[in-house]
């Protein structure tokens, strides 16, 4: 009693409690409860009633069995004939991850030097190229990509002016392409790589740049010896805000990809309501979850690992 009432006053104080306590619920309610159902149902027979609060301990003749319907993962990777190889929904994860690495590239690349000269902007006019950043969340998420639809298609703005021009004598194809998805996908989150970059760079000691140049270093390799390493917490948490929401984006695949770009969140959409196959489709979101999840426990693992390293030397 006396032990346990020295450590309670450290780190279970009542405001502490309220700080730390609302975020774990929330996290409760709100990611581990609808990821426990969600697992339920990813290993219930499509035949059996789909009760994500149904035990799956049975009793047979006095024995208490596990039921655990796997195959639910194991026909991902399956054709029709049962073997084992390329199928719709590995094409589909393969390519939710190439557009989901080539817009986080893309925001990055334009992100950065936005974010830097955001950092470098007089103070007075931070506020305001911040709120250039943020207004696109202003307006409606489905209106913005509405608008590049209209932007991108055949009679649109882009192929019309071309052709008044007298570029081009015919509309160049560019909606419901790798263009159209790539485009649409670096405008929605490229706010996201802003952020976070901006965030970081703002807080690097100008000091270590003077240095750098009292020293003789070009403005390039000061920037790339210095402010790019002391910015590597800002590339990695806006990539991380970029890549997971583009791996299973939906809306702007079915608006702006077309009938060929299929990534995973339009398959696990049509297994759920078009076939109706809740199992699979949970066994989808469940292994797009893992794919997410395991590099992410990793990475922060090894940021662990480095930090405790550092402050024992």
């Amino acid at each position: 009693m006396s032990a346990l009432s020295r450590l309670w006053p450290q780190w279970l104080r009542p405001g502490q409690r309220w700080v730390i306590g609302v975020p774990y619920l929330w996290l409760l309610f709100f990611f581990a409860v609808p990821f426990a159902i969600l697992l339920r149902i990813s290993v219930t027979d499509m035949g059996e009633q789909l009760d994500p609060f149904a035990a799956i301990l049975h009793d047979h003749d006095g024995r208490w069995r596990l039921i655990l319907k796997l195959s639910n993962y194991f026909s991902l990777f399956q054709d029709d004939e049962g073997i084992l190889g390329s199928t719709l929904y590995t094409e589909a994860y393969w390519l939710s991850i190439r557009y989901a690495f080539w817009t986080t590239v893309l925001c990055l690349l334009l992100g950065y030097p936005f974010a830097y000269f955001m950092s470098k902007a007089p103070e007075q006019r931070r506020p305001l190229l911040l709120l250039m950043v943020m207004l696109p969340f202003w307006t409606s998420f489905l209106l913005r990509v509405y608008a590049w639809k209209g932007i991108l298609a055949d009679q649109g703005i882009i192929n019309n002016a071309l052709m008044a021009l007298g570029v081009i004598h015919e509309p160049i194809q560019m909606l419901y392409t790798d263009v159209s998805m790539l485009v649409g996908m670096t405008y929605v989150y490229l706010p996201f790589m802003v952020l976070p970059l901006y965030a970081t760079l703002i807080k690097i000691d100008q000091r270590l740049i003077e240095a750098a140049y009292d020293l003789g270093t070009t403005p390039w390799k000061a920037f790339w010896l210095i402010t790019v390493p002391l910015s590597k917490a800002g590339i990695v948490a806006g990539s991380m805000l970029v890549f997971i929401p583009c791996l299973g984006e939906f809306v702007i695949p079915s608006l702006l990809g077309g009938a060929e770009n299929i990534m995973i969140g339009r398959v696990v959409w049509d297994e759920m309501f078009s076939s109706n196959n809740w199992p699979r489709a949970s066994a989808l979101a469940i292994l797009m979850i893992v794919l997410v999840v395991l590099p992410l426990a990793w990475y922060n693992h090894r940021v662990a690992r480095q930090a405790q390293a550092e402050s024992l030397q």
